[in-house]
């Protein structure tokens, strides 16, 4: 299988950036031995066609980012417009969001937050009773409007105050065992 992981960390002055890099670096040594694995750390900078070719060539998109904000990064997001190209990746469409070409494709959202767990699936605390997946529903339409299909995702929480790197990483071995099956147990 063909793995592309993006990495989509913008460094600024309260994020090295470390954390992602590592968990980047954990996935590379965890599917490497069974999969073809090319990795694209968007602060290094890249080539747009390039990109494309290797995103295109994937069976399985990885995107590992930080969330600012409750979203990407702007390095990601600008990534997003640069190289997904309305005719390769996307077409238009009589139905709004229908027009997308990548239909073969999987995608796994893996996600660093400041927020603690506890912030997500309780309608008491801050996210009103949503799941990660339900916060993240924006950037799952974006995949979607290319036709991707969604892997469960992964998180790491509280990953300021109380970051855990060690337990983290087991997390995310456990979450990647299946990826060889074309399945990944949501470890969360």
């Amino acid at each position: 299988m063909n793995i592309l992981i993006i990495n989509g960390h913008q460094s600024h002055r309260d994020s090295e950036g470390r954390l992602n890099r590592t968990l980047t670096e954990r996935m590379v040594e965890v599917l490497s031995p069974a999969n073809k694995v090319a990795v694209s750390i968007l602060q290094e900078g890249y080539d747009v066609e390039e990109e494309r070719r290797k995103f295109l060539k994937a069976d399985i998109v990885i995107y590992q980012t930080p969330i600012y904000w409750f979203s990407i990064p702007g390095l990601l997001k600008t990534y997003m417009d640069e190289v997904y190209a309305h005719g390769t990746f996307f077409k238009s469409s009589s139905r709004y969001g229908a027009g997308g070409l990548l239909v073969a494709k999987r995608y796994m959202f893996s996600t660093t937050w400041n927020a603690p767990a506890e912030a997500f699936g309780d309608p008491d605390q801050f996210f009103e009773g949503e799941s990660l997946d339900e916060v993240l529903s924006h950037l799952h339409r974006v995949q979607r409007y290319l036709g991707m299909k969604p892997l469960p995702s992964f998180a790491c929480f509280d990953v300021v105050h109380r970051p855990q790197m060690e337990e983290a990483l087991q997390r995310l071995e456990k979450h990647l065992q299946l990826l060889g099956e074309g399945v990944v147990a949501d470890a969360c």
